[in-house]
């Protein structure tokens, strides 16, 4: 007897045990119905045995195969069963995480067959003029006569499916299913348009990459903002889909390079497939599909994308690779970047990672000999860098967070004819709002955090429960009537901004103007046609934007991200400094950047404006070596979260005790909590952490794997919910 072991999608990490008919045996990806329980399940099989802990009584057979090949790629099955032992996350929530959902449903992985309405013999000798009583029939009859017409297509002719499923009971006409076909771009693939000439430096990094494209060779990309990064990523995948492979691309957030993805598309005659939220099921299904069997040349999604299965792959690109949206930040929280590596690896082919401010991960990986680094250090084009100044905020007087030397620079630009970029990273009025005559805040009682005040809505948010409620008006506390906001966010800086402009347009970018379905693509047009104008945005404006007319770009306040508990802080905010100052002078104008601030002395604002990103870089790897931070150690998290704080405290605490008793944890092992998370209360729960960092990443996974195996003997672990977090990027 055959066992069967198989993942099934449930928060326990174990395999179940199925029997299956000798004549049938499902080969190992494939996915089977079977019996859980009391219920009926799809799982993925992993593995054949010939024994099972259970007895000949307990075991079940399974109820249906309904794969007969694998829905995985030999190396990516590798990539998914090796994130389980590296994440200890269940295998089965795993590698139902990489497929479609409408496969995790249970879908026939292919495509969704057409079918075709035709004449039949019978209905070839009626002649539609004799049709009298129904004058649908006729016009159906007509267009059939002209040839089949796909069944998808009739609501088109304003016809309804009841007219030919008459003249089907009549025998004048059938369904009939069109045969699969399999679209294959490779014999007319062609470079449209007119390519760029590349610079000396885009040239070299082309070429290095293309010298070692039949082999695993891992890259960093480091290129200033707008030194034409995309460009060298399109002549090394001109070169991929040359060879007739295909070039899988992740981007941070779909919705923020609409640009780069109409580059992808002008420049190739071949098939662009994007992944992005927009899509249905059936979509879904269908991009995977063709990507599966090669039919889509190049695949272009955010961090799930790297999952998608290619038929030849050629290279994988991951595009602003520091940025965090490339960890998954719940569930299951791998690192897109990461595993994008290693699935290269696994491919043999290249892997790029661009971008002009790299994580202080990947510059130790090149450090170490890991990675491999191109530099583009000029902008392309004539295209200029942007002079930097700081504001000194000390003893000025504000208008909405507008210093006098900021509107004087803004009404400059503005008359020669160009735009201006406010960053502001607070969306809404104000980030909260109080009573003038007693000081009360409304607060968020399942969060314990301000809510954040939108006039427009008229209503009170909070940021990170998602809840609202309407303002009151008046005081719970004093009943007095005069309530007002208290801080700056984007949607009262406009307000401001119009008073002091009133003949210029304003476009403001962030979650709640672009919350609507092509409202980001509308408020991009405005800003492409040119011309005077203030944008304002949160960090939506910060990421691979062309933005040709912005000639000044301003920060407004930034001095929070300056003194942080969280030791990745300095980093996250370098990053986006040199992002969105990026975004000035790009196209051939000069550009300003100023910086508002209360500690221009700072010595990281220092760094930065006289020294540049990759000087700070180095200055913060030798700190963090010296304390023994990663990139120089491994850390993992242990998060807890319940309604009782103390319950979540103690839980964390039998863990600590059990970790301490491991004869695997040593002297430079340290363990840190449990203590509050930075956000200690979110949606009525309480959240603890215990953090764990050793120099030795297997022996941090040997401690992880043996403790895990005693986790359900603590008590009070079934009513707190824990989660662990490999490689955290954030406190």
């Amino acid at each position: 007897m055959t066992i069967i072991k198989v993942a099934l999608p449930v928060p326990l990490p174990k395999l179940y045990d199925y029997t299956a008919d000798p004549a049938q045996i499902p080969q190992i990806g494939c996915r089977v119905r079977v019996t859980f329980g009391r219920r009926k399940m799809i799982g993925i099989v992993v593995t054949h045995s010939a024994s099972s802990d259970l007895s000949s009584e307990q075991l079940k057979p399974i109820d249906e195969i309904l794969d007969t090949e694998s829905l995985f790629t030999p190396s990516l099955w590798e990539l998914l069963t090796w994130s389980n032992r590296y994440y200890h996350y269940p295998l089965g929530e795993i590698l139902f995480h990489a497929i479609p959902s409408q496969l995790r449903q249970g879908k026939e992985a292919r495509k969704t067959i057409a079918y075709e309405w035709r004449l039949t013999d019978m209905g070839r000798v009626i002649d539609p003029s004799e049709i009298k009583r129904s004058e649908k029939q006729r016009q159906a009859m007509m267009l059939l006569r002209q040839g089949g017409l796909l069944r998808s297509a009739v609501a088109d002719h304003d016809l309804p499916e009841s007219t030919f499923q008459a003249l089907r009971k009549k025998g004048w006409s059938d369904l009939y299913e069109l045969a699969e076909s399999l679209d294959d771009w490779r014999p007319q693939f062609r470079i449209l348009g007119d390519r760029l000439k590349l610079t000396t430096e885009q040239a070299t990094a082309v070429g290095a990459i293309h010298s070692l494209t039949q082999q695993f060779s891992p890259w960093l990309l480091a290129g200033i903002t707008g030194s034409g990064k995309t460009e060298v990523y399109l002549s090394v995948i001109e070169n991929i889909l040359a060879q007739g492979r295909q070039a899988l691309v992740l981007v941070p957030e779909i919705g923020l390079t609409p640009q780069t993805i109409a580059r992808f598309r002008e420049r190739f005659q071949a098939p662009v497939a994007v992944l992005h939220s927009g899509l249905n099921d059936t979509e879904r299904l269908s991009v995977w599909l063709k990507s599966k069997k090669g039919e889509a040349a190049i695949i272009i999604g955010t961090r799930s994308a790297v999952f998608t299965p290619l038929a030849r792959p050629g290279v994988i690109i991951v595009d602003e690779e520091h940025d965090n949206s490339y960890k998954q930040q719940d569930g299951w929280r791998y690192h897109a970047r990461d595993l994008a590596v290693f699935r290269a690896n696994k491919e043999n082919i290249p892997v790029i990672l661009g971008s002009a401010t790299p994580a202080l991960e990947t510059l130790h990986n090149v450090r170490v000999g890991k990675y491999r680094q191109l530099n583009l250090t000029r902008r392309a084009g004539n295209a200029t860098t942007a002079q930097q100044q700081l504001i000194d905020l000390k003893s000025v007087t504000l208008q909405s967070g507008l210093s006098p030397q900021l509107i004087r620079r803004i009404h400059a630009h503005l008359q020669a004819g160009n735009q201006a970029l406010l960053f502001l990273n607070r969306r809404g009025y104000s980030p909260a709002l109080l009573c003038h005559d007693c000081g009360w805040l409304a607060e968020c009682q399942r969060c314990d955090h301000y809510y954040t005040y939108h006039q427009q809505q008229r209503s009170l948010r909070c940021h990170h429960c998602d809840s609202q409620r309407p303002i009151p008006w008046q005081c719970p506390e004093c009943g007095s009537s005069h309530l007002m906001p208290a801080g700056l966010g984007t949607e009262q800086l406009e307000e401001h901004l119009q008073r002091l402009f009133p003949e210029t347009p304003l476009t403001r970018i962030d979650r709640d103007t672009t919350r609507r379905k092509g409202m980001l693509e509308q408020h991009l047009e405005q800003i492409h046609q040119g011309g005077p104008r203030i944008l304002i945005g949160t960090q939506m404006l910060a990421k691979g934007h062309h933005f040709p007319d912005v000639t000044l770009v301003a920060l407004l306040d930034v001095d929070g991200a300056l003194f942080s508990a969280d030791f990745r802080a300095t980093e996250h905010f370098a990053q986006l400094y040199v992002q969105v100052a990026g975004r000035a002078g790009r196209a051939g104008k000069q550009g300003e950047v100023l910086l508002q601030t209360h500690q221009p002395e700072h010595p990281l604002l220092q760094t930065l404006l006289s020294k540049g990103y990759f000087q700070f870089a180095t200055e913060t790897l030798a700190l963090r070596q010296q304390l023994q931070l990663p990139p120089y150690s491994s850390q993992a998290i242990f998060r807890a979260e319940h309604q009782d704080s103390n319950q979540t405290e103690r839980f964390l605490q039998q863990l600590r005790n059990l970790i301490e008793s491991s004869p695997l944890k040593d002297e430079e092992c340290w363990i840190i909590g449990p203590v509050p998370a930075l956000h200690a209360k979110r949606q009525g729960r309480w959240r603890w952490q215990l953090v764990i960092q050793t120099p030795s990443r297997s022996r941090l996974q040997q401690l992880l794997a043996q403790s895990l195996l005693l986790v359900g003997t603590l008590a009070g672990e079934k009513k707190v919910k824990w989660s662990l977090d490999i490689d955290p990027t954030e406190s």
